[in-house]
């Protein structure tokens, strides 16, 4: 199994990069962040998109109350 990395844009995961493993390369793959600290819980949603150019990249989506 082969691993790559996958950068972040938008929202609170702006700019992390990870390992992206083989079976999760799939574009449209939707990644739910629940973020939970000192306040209320705010759900984002990135989608998963690649380009020769830019390799893989989750966008913000879109943020959920």
């Amino acid at each position: 199994m082969t691993t790559r990395n996958v950068r972040f844009v938008g929202g609170p995961l702006d700019g992390r990069v990870q390992d992206l493993r083989d079976h999760e390369a799939v574009a449209g793959r939707l990644l739910k962040h629940i973020h939970l600290h000192d306040g209320p819980k705010i759900e984002t949603q990135y989608e998963l998109h690649y380009t020769p150019e830019n390799g893989w990249v989750y966008f913000l989506c879109g943020t959920q109350p």
